[in-house]
């Protein structure tokens, strides 16, 4: 089992996410021990890996993911992509027992600034399978919802 080390600012985020923890504020008082961590899993990560597009996922490939709408309820209720569950991404790392590991789990809130940070928190605790839609929930319905793949591939008609 993986051991994750967080920086104060970042063990303070966590809290906020729901993760009350003791060892967190154990963890923080060895802050080069903390750091080296940090700077290790950023070193990892490649720049826009974690990210993808609304046209990037045709329409049949939504069905595969595990879709995550990080918003608050309110907003779930008005209008959610279909098939989306709602985890409020202050609640990620509370609710990562309803987050499957075996299947590609994909993160979006309204414009993808919020997921991104309930994503990089789920990727830090060992899930190498989040994504954050790009542009969040605007950008999915403004390049088409669903049909963003098929829209961006279209032929243009003149």
């Amino acid at each position: 089992m993986k051991t994750w080390i967080f920086c104060r600012p970042f063990a303070l985020s966590l809290l906020a996410l729901g993760l009350h923890t003791a060892p967190i504020t154990a963890l923080a008082d060895d802050s080069k021990a903390i750091v080296e961590a940090m700077e290790s899993y950023l070193d990892f990560v490649e720049y826009g890996g974690a990210t993808i597009f609304p046209e990037q996922i045709p329409r049949d490939d939504w069905k595969k993911f595990f879709v995550i709408d990080a918003r608050d309820k309110e907003q779930f209720s008005k209008e959610h992509i279909p098939g989306a569950v709602n985890i409020e991404w202050r609640r990620a790392l509370a609710e990562r027992s309803r987050i499957p590991k075996d299947k590609p789990v994909l993160l979006y809130c309204n414009t993808g600034s919020l997921s991104a940070q309930a994503g990089f928190a789920l990727r830090v605790a060992g899930y190498e399978n989040v994504r954050i839609l790009q542009g969040g929930f605007a950008e999915w319905k403004a390049k088409g919802g669903m049909d963003a793949a098929e829209k961006a591939t279209a032929a243009v008609k003149h």
